[in-house]
């Protein structure tokens, strides 16, 4: 357990008890986002495989300006940093695409992608 930043430990229980609580929240918030992501990478492995069998490359940088706009809207419109969100989408879409190359190239070289 923490202590104060006396270092006497000497902490109110009234705020270990909302210490607590905030941080049960940013628990269940930090899961919640952890499984968005998962949902995510989902649809964007399917995108990935839809991509290979019809030879489109792994990136659509029109698409990706889009959706940095839109999400920097979305963020100040949630008070949240846009350059902030902007980051975050950033490495969200580099790995994207690191997926839809892996996955273009497993195609290329197993003689094309299956249509399952």
């Amino acid at each position: 357990m923490t202590t104060s930043n006396t270092g006497t430990g000497d902490v109110d229980p009234a705020v270990r008890a909302e210490l607590a609580r905030l941080r049960e929240s940013i628990d269940n918030i930090d899961a919640a986002v952890v499984h968005m992501l998962a949902e995510r990478f989902k649809c964007t492995q399917q995108v990935g495989h839809l991509k290979a069998v019809h030879q489109l490359p792994p990136a659509d940088p029109e698409r990706e300006a889009r959706q940095i706009a839109r999400l920097r809207t979305l963020a100040e419109s949630a008070h949240l940093d846009p350059a902030f969100a902007e980051k975050f989408l950033n490495f969200i879409i580099a790995e994207v695409i690191r997926h839809h190359e892996q996955i273009a190239d497993s195609a290329l070289t197993s003689g094309g992608a299956s249509s399952s």
